[in-house]
């Protein structure tokens, strides 16, 4: 007599080998839509970069980059959080890069850069923040959110430098605008650096960096999202950026790029291996003998 298919495996092993790819699948979406976007780790990370003066020598800086406050598990309340742990950390200035709105993302609630905006002042009040524009601010009427920003206390630098006081450390803020949606202008950015001093450039997207001049000490960038999904041997699969700026800290070309994997989502919900993250630098100076290096 002929049996019919049967959709469940008769072998035991394969009983079970079919459960545990079943569970593991509800596991992996459960986490890289539910658990992990819901997280914030807080990285440190340390840096020797050149063209770094001694007075300068162990500045602390805050990076966030991509907070797309109302992407799901990311509101208003979350974004308050950030706020209190960017204002407990010792760091002496805040760099963010861009990103504060979002245009779409599947189960979000469009959050005004007016009703952000005011969230940020407990930080603006306790120590300096620069910040960029981003793609999505762009689309969201990029004039408005930077005037949104400035309410609230936060410097806003599009192709623009300014000379900061850290304690004792001098060092130029460049903000240079979003590769995508500006007419971003890397020479009238750096035009306004007019000593010496060390320089921070600060942009949205990092596929700007092959053009950033070597006068600057280090370049901070985000966009990435680090992809959003990080999958063992097969790394990122989507990226909105050459894929040698995922995520991190690169030399190339004897310059220096941090690249933060940001906080919010876009498109799509999910984010697997690439937590929303707070990345804390230390920034030192090269000594002779010694190569720079990336964290491990």
């Amino acid at each position: 007599m002929k049996r019919g298919w049967r959709p469940w495996p008769r072998q035991l092993w394969l009983q079970r080998l079919f459960v545990g790819v079943v569970l593991s699948g509800v596991g992996c979406f459960a986490w890289g839509f539910f658990w992990e976007p819901r997280q914030l780790v807080e990285r440190d990370y340390e840096f020797r970069l050149p063209h770094w003066s001694r007075d300068c020598d162990g500045l602390r800086i805050d990076v966030v980059a991509d907070l797309h406050t109302g992407s799901p598990h990311n509101g208003l309340d979350r974004l308050d959080r950030i706020v209190e742990r960017l204002v407990a950390s010792d760091a002496q200035a805040v760099l963010m890069a861009g990103d504060y709105v979002i245009l779409s993302v599947l189960g979000g609630t469009y959050v005004s850069a007016e009703q952000m905006a005011p969230h940020l002042r407990p930080l603006t009040r306790r120590k300096p923040v620069y910040a960029v524009l981003g793609n999505h601010d762009w689309w969201k009427d990029g004039v408005r959110v930077r005037a949104a920003l400035e309410s609230a206390g936060v410097i806003v630098l599009e192709d623009q430098a300014q000379a900061v006081q850290l304690g004792a450390c001098r060092v130029w803020m460049v903000g240079i605008g979003d590769k995508w949606e500006t007419a971003h202008d890397i020479d009238r950015a750096f035009a306004g650096v007019a000593d010496d001093a060390p320089v921070l450039a600060l942009t949205h997207n990092p596929d700007l960096f092959p053009d950033v001049p070597p006068r600057a000490s280090l370049t901070v960038a985000g966009h990435t999202h680090g992809g959003q999904v990080r999958l063992p041997w097969l790394g990122t699969p989507v990226l909105p950026a050459d894929q040698r700026y995922a995520g991190g800290y690169l030399i190339e070309d004897g310059k220096s790029l941090f690249v933060s994997t940001g906080i919010g989502t876009s498109i799509l919900p999910v984010r697997f291996g690439v937590p929303p993250e707070i990345s804390r630098l230390t920034l030192r100076a090269v000594v002779p003998g010694r190569e720079r290096h990336a964290p491990d």
